[in-house]
């Protein structure tokens, strides 16, 4: 027979909610610990007084009362656990695993019975349902009525609020049944009545959760904090931890108190209770108590009266009172000297204490991790500036804690901290010269898919392809008109002006003027296609086939909506950050399904453009004849008109040879409308027949235009 039995995922049933952790049964007892909290329940053998095995709605569960009338309920165990468990039981604990089911009836009316902490409604001889009565806040009697109010449960999404009792009236002894009642409720339910003086009192005390200041009075088995608008009586039994920080500045120390279940004001939950206390406040404290009953009560842990610092003494008064150690800062320290590091979380800014076995932050919202609780933590970088890095925490429940705008000097102190910790770190091997130069840590966190930059490099590619295909038949395309509106057309037209003009100025020009048609023919055909280029840029074809997606961003579309679902309310950035994460978490044989996807995807878009590239050519083909007809009908139009002028020139000039010379350097601004007419004439010509010929006279022009 083994010694000990340990269970995994049980459920430990605390007011009305389920709490997960595991179950150890040894032979000195019974020892359960919250997975969540880390609170330790420790039964003692020699404390169980009975065992039940019932079934509930989580399988199987046990059930364990205790000489003293405290109830402990643990589900989740299998059908097949009973016999190993009843074995157990008789062997270490010398008790019967009794087998007792619920009554399923759904009757209204039965019997009440008090057993211990326990309130149990019974139908016969079978419970229908169990009310601890330590759950119980509030009872209140009526006629023949009793009602009880419990505990707000925040674990719990629905929460039993109030519960009512009808009692039949009876003439037994002369007791009222009604009040019998509620004072066996009474006499064992958690309702706080503040009765007695209080052992001492802290007055005005500054609180930044919740806010304000609070006097704080110390009673034997509660705290009560009384402000100007709220009242709040914690119990020292929800107290879980205490904690005593200093502040970066070294004048201040912050005493953080830990609750379980939080105080409640309004609808807001307060998890941590953080007072503000300054070094240089002293304070002289007298209990209320005797000399003896303080010796008795706290063997000498306090005395009667005590002087120093204000956070010494309520610190010392909480300890004896609670009775738990206070937890200080270990032997982390700072680029600066401080125990703590200055950081952001969320949008407020405060501090962050890497502690023995864990981290807290204060103040705005105050979060505590427990080492133990951490899957992995990861450096990153910062997402506005290179001098700041951000710590993220991933617990093992997934939860995400992100501080940023930690300074970069606190990078090698921290890892140090984290490492000698054995947390396991996510870029593990980038520390390296990050404390001397911060562009090799940047890359820190390059291992996380950037949704963006896939994307970017994706797009970067088609256009690599495109530029590729097009300069194949751009011919030379490093200049580009300054003014978009000019054609190319006029660098020739330019040409003609002057060949036309200098051919009547005499012979010895005619070296010069045979060389210009090969400057205009060589002009013209070496930047057409540049123009073609132009329009080929001025829109993009709206019946071009779509690029195809990545792996990445065909599963992101497909799960885009899961993940909404599966965090409500989350953000656009983070989105992309999750949808990172579970890609690159995601096994390569479902990778390989995207791949294949995209791989299709990609072969169908390399299809389609063969198909639109073959249509598009044609089509391109049709329209460029289509204009260059109908320009020709229009020069031809223009030359007619342009005889006349020709002949008319020709006589002027002969009348004035001086003035034809002066006119013969004419700017592009003075060509006449019916040259350039000429102009685009002739170089439509001689594009058809391919070759240049040498510039004609006036008249030749004309004709030759004709």
């Amino acid at each position: 027979m083994a010694d000990t039995l340990e269970f995994n995922e049980i459920y430990q049933e605390v007011k009305g909610s389920m709490n997960d952790g595991r179950l150890r049964l040894s032979r000195q007892g019974v020892i359960f610990k919250n997975s969540k909290t880390g609170k330790v329940d420790n039964i003692q053998a020699s404390e169980l007084a009975e065992g039940v095995w019932r079934r509930v709605a989580l399988g199987h569960g046990l059930k364990l009362l205790t000489k003293n009338g405290h109830v402990y309920k643990y589900d989740g165990f299998r059908e097949s656990e009973f016999d190993k468990l009843s074995e157990f039981f008789r062997a270490h604990y010398r008790l019967e695993l009794t087998e007792k089911d619920l009554c399923v009836k759904g009757w209204n009316w039965g019997t009440v019975r008090f057993g211990g902490q326990l309130l149990s409604f019974d139908i016969g001889e079978q419970p229908v349902f169990e009310i601890p009565l330590s759950n119980v806040s509030q009872c209140t009697t009526g006629k023949n009525e009793v009602t009880l109010e419990f505990h707000q449960n925040d674990d719990a999404e629905v929460s039993l609020m109030e519960v009512r009792f009808y009692v039949p009236p009876t003439q037994e002894d002369g007791v009222d049944p009604v009040e019998a009642f509620a004072q066996n409720v009474l006499s064992k339910a958690d309702v706080i009545q503040a009765t007695g003086d209080a052992i001492c009192i802290f007055r005005e005390l500054q609180c930044l959760t919740p806010r304000g200041r609070y006097d704080i009075r110390i009673y034997p088995t509660f705290l009560h904090l009384h402000g100007k608008t709220f009242d709040y009586k914690i119990p020292y039994t929800t107290v879980l931890r205490l904690f005593l920080l200093p502040h970066k500045d070294q004048r201040q120390m912050f005493f953080v108190i830990s609750l379980d279940p939080p105080i409640k004001q309004g609808q807001t939950r307060y998890h941590f209770l953080i007072l503000l206390f300054s070094k240089d406040e002293d304070i002289s404290l007298t209990l209320n108590m005797n000399e003896e009953e303080v010796e008795k009560r706290f063997e000498g842990r306090l005395t009667k009266n005590m002087s120093g610092s204000l956070y010494e003494m309520v610190s010392r008064v909480m300890k004896a009172l609670v009775n738990r150690k206070i937890t200080v800062p270990g032997n982390f320290q700072g680029h600066s000297g401080a125990q703590c590091i200055t950081c952001s979380y969320k949008a407020s800014s405060g501090l962050l204490y890497p502690l023995e076995r864990g981290f807290i932050y204060v103040h705005k919202p105050p979060v505590h991790i427990r080492f133990d609780e951490i899957s992995f933590v990861n450096f990153a970088r910062g997402t506005t500036t290179t001098r700041s890095f951000d710590f993220e925490i991933e617990t093992k429940q997934g939860t995400q804690y992100t501080f940023s705008s930690i300074e970069r000097e606190e990078y090698g102190k921290l890892f140090d901290f984290v490492n000698a910790k054995k947390l396991n770190i996510k870029n593990r091997g980038l520390k390296e010269g990050m404390k001397q130069s911060y562009d090799e840590y940047a890359d820190s966190d390059e291992d996380q898919h950037d949704a963006y930059l896939e994307r970017m490099k994706e797009e970067g590619k088609i256009r690599e392809e495109n530029a590729n295909d097009s300069s194949d038949n751009s011919g030379e395309e490093t200049d580009e008109s300054f003014n978009p509106g000019e054609e190319d057309d006029d660098v020739a037209e330019e040409f003609d002006s002057n060949a036309s003009a200098s051919s009547s100025s005499g012979e010895g020009d005619s070296d010069r003027d045979e060389k210009k048609p090969a400057k205009k023919a060589k002009v013209v055909k070496d930047r057409k296609p540049r123009k073609k280029q132009v329009e080929n840029k001025k829109g993009k074809d709206p019946n071009a086939p779509k690029r195809p997606m990545s792996a990445y961003m065909l599963w992101l579309n497909a799960n885009r909506e899961r993940i909404k679902s599966d965090h409500p309310g989350i953000s656009i950035t983070d989105l992309s950050k999750k949808a990172g994460e579970l890609w690159k978490a995601m096994s390569k044989e479902k990778k390989e399904e995207w791949d294949r996807k995209a791989e299709d995807a990609r072969r169908d878009y390399e299809k389609a453009m063969k198909e639109y590239g073959m249509g598009s050519k044609s089509e391109s083909s049709r329209v460029e004849k289509s204009k260059k007809k109908k320009k020709k009908q229009e020069k031809q139009v223009k030359g007619k008109a342009e005889k006349k002028g020709s002949t008319s020139k020709s006589s002027s000039s002969t009348k004035s040879p001086a003035k034809n010379t002066n006119e013969s350097f004419k700017s592009k601004e003075f060509v006449s409308s019916d040259e350039s007419s000429s102009a685009e004439s002739k170089k439509e010509d001689s594009e058809e027949e391919g070759v240049a010929s040498l510039p004609p006279s006036s008249e030749d022009s004309a004709s030759g235009s004709d």
